[in-house]
């Protein structure tokens, strides 16, 4: 049931993407790269549960010196996420297979330089140490340039950031690189990706749903994007972003793996009309940029707190950062972005207050409450 991809084929190291290649799974080390044994531990955990290919997140220089360590002790394909620092790349670069950028992070540093040439650089860095490159443009995080171009349509804005960011690697003359348009309503990941693979259906893509929550409805909400799209032959690689305990990580993999052996063999599920309907909760599936692994906890509380509003037509975030929190939580009803010691509560984009771990419970109740009360009213 998956159809013949039209995409030309890319190499990590010794992994085809693309074309006749097996779909490859893939996922994210949760922990910080600066605990290098909990960082091993993650790869391991991916390894044993077969991913083909596992991120971990640099931003200092510090990151870059635990990663040197995480490459000597672990034979994985190992792919990095630079952030917001682009220049480290060329440190990087030595240590791994693929180089991932997000386009609505180069401006942060060096502003005055034209993006144009940061990517420019990122190519030639890669070619220079046989890299991979993974535009990876996300929804929570979108360019300003292509904010302001497109308003709230969020769906154009990334999808032609994606193909504008193709075009730059094209004109430096790198070609091993995939795309992966992210959002986290897989109705919006299904929309954005068949535009873009309409206008370049020669570059591979990376599929997934960011911040797609908890088990079991992170796993449904994945599924929907990843069966309409696979079953018309867009998607070479796929991700299961899941919020679970660091142990339990290879979870993504296995559900990964599950989800395409049912497409393949045409087991689709079905998805409620009323699916979409009601109390909608997204949360990160943590990484190295988490600060405080009470996040986890946190947002499985926000769950069961929030039960008594299931029939509520609301978004509630939960994240885990301060890279895609902010951008993430705006667009929701109600926000929380996780820090060391304190969690930001937002209303749409306004700020709600900060409270301990311990403390926000009862304000998110409050600000749920309030929003419930004027909506019935």
């Amino acid at each position: 049931m998956i159809p013949k991809r039209e995409t030309r084929t890319i190499h990590v190291r010794d992994l085809a993407i693309g074309g006749e290649a097996p779909i490859a799974v893939q996922s994210m080390a949760a922990t910080r790269t600066q605990d290098v044994e909990a960082t091993l531990r993650q790869v391991q955990i991916l390894n044993e549960a077969g991913a083909d290919i596992v991120r971990i997140a640099v931003d200092s220089k510090a990151d870059v010196d635990c990663l040197a360590e995480i490459r000597a002790e672990t034979d994985a394909r190992l792919s990095v996420d630079l952030q917001e620092s682009y220049k480290l790349a060329t440190l990087v670069a030595p240590h791994v297979d693929k180089i991932r950028y997000n386009p609505g992070h180069l401006h942060h540093h060096e502003k005055a330089r034209p993006i144009p040439e940061k990517v420019a650089f990122l190519a030639e860095t890669a070619g220079e140490h046989g890299c991979a490159v993974r535009i990876g443009v996300n929804a929570g995080s979108i360019a300003p340039d292509y904010k302001e171009r497109h308003g709230d349509d969020r769906t154009s804005a990334i999808a032609q950031c994606a193909a504008d960011h193709c075009e730059l690697l094209d004109a430096a003359d790198f070609h091993n690189y995939v795309v992966s348009i992210k959002d986290s309503d897989p109705r919006l990941v299904v929309e954005a990706n068949q535009r873009f693979a309409e206008a370049r259906p020669d570059v591979p893509l990376h599929l997934g749903v960011t911040e797609a929550g908890m088990p079991p409805d992170g796993v449904i909400k994945t599924r929907i994007a990843f069966e309409q799209l696979l079953s018309c032959g867009i998607g070479d690689t796929i991700r299961v972003s899941l919020t679970v305990p660091f142990d339990d990580k290879g979870l993504e993999i296995v559900e990964g793996r599950a989800i395409l052996a049912d497409i393949e063999a045409g087991r689709f599920r079905s998805v409620p009309k009323n699916f979409f309907d009601g109390l909608n909760i997204i949360s990160c599936p943590s990484c190295s940029r988490v600060e405080n692994e009470r996040f986890i906890e946190l947002a499985e509380e926000v769950k069961e707190m929030t039960r008594y509003a299931a029939e509520h037509d609301l978004t509630i975030a939960v994240m885990g950062c301060r890279v895609n929190g902010p951008g993430e939580t705006d667009d929701a009803d109600l926000g929380l972005w996780c820090g060391p010691s304190r969690v930001n509560l937002k209303r749409g984009p306004e700020d709600a207050g900060s409270y301990t771990y311990e403390e926000v419970l009862g304000s998110l109740r409050v600000e749920l409450d309030a929003l419930i009360a004027a909506r019935v009213s």
